[in-house]
């Protein structure tokens, strides 16, 4: 007898893998005690795309849809709502508590405006600075050698070489 993809025995066990995804990732790899190798090893082995041993403890990842660049940093706490892609060039640097945020829902009706879930992928490029607590909305690109500054909400693509501050962010400098 076949077991259909909504039985409770298959989301029990899709439940029980979850589970055990988040305690390894976000528990275990981001604790202070793990060394930055062993990190990476963890995270490459739940199936990320990571290129470099610089990612700080304390950050979260709700999924496996990530790549990151060689020689990146990733400060500490940072945010990563894998709902859809998130891509990461080589040579950035992430603030404390960056958020990348893919969940986005189409609008709804009156009686309920958060309609349809559509998550959309970010891109950031090669060489970008993302400031403390800048956050980057869903389907959002940062071109190469940008900077993001700190508490910028970044709602729009940012072309290459510019300076990118406020709320939401604009480009307010370039940069050589």
């Amino acid at each position: 007898m076949a077991v259909s993809p909504a039985s409770p025995e298959v989301r029990a066990q899709h439940s029980v893998y979850r589970r055990a995804w988040h305690l390894r990732v976000n528990v275990i790899a981001a604790s202070y005690l793990v060394r930055p190798e062993m990190r990476v090893r963890i995270y490459r082995r739940s199936g990320m795309q990571i290129e470099t041993h610089k990612i700080q403890p304390g950050c979260f990842f709700f999924g496996h849809d990530v790549a990151i660049g060689a020689d990146t940093w990733v400060n500490h706490r940072c945010y990563f709502d894998t709902r859809a892609r998130i891509e990461i060039g080589s040579s950035c640097d992430l603030g404390e508590e960056v958020m990348l945020s893919t969940s986005a829902h189409r609008p709804g009706t009156s009686e309920r405006r958060a309609g349809a879930f559509d998550p959309q992928p970010i891109a950031v490029g090669d060489g970008v600075w993302i400031g403390a607590r800048a956050t980057l909305l869903p389907g959002v690109t940062v071109g190469d050698g940008c900077v993001v500054a700190a508490g910028a909400v970044v709602a729009g693509d940012c072309e290459a070489n510019g300076l990118y501050a406020g709320v939401p962010a604009r480009r307010v400098k370039e940069l050589d």
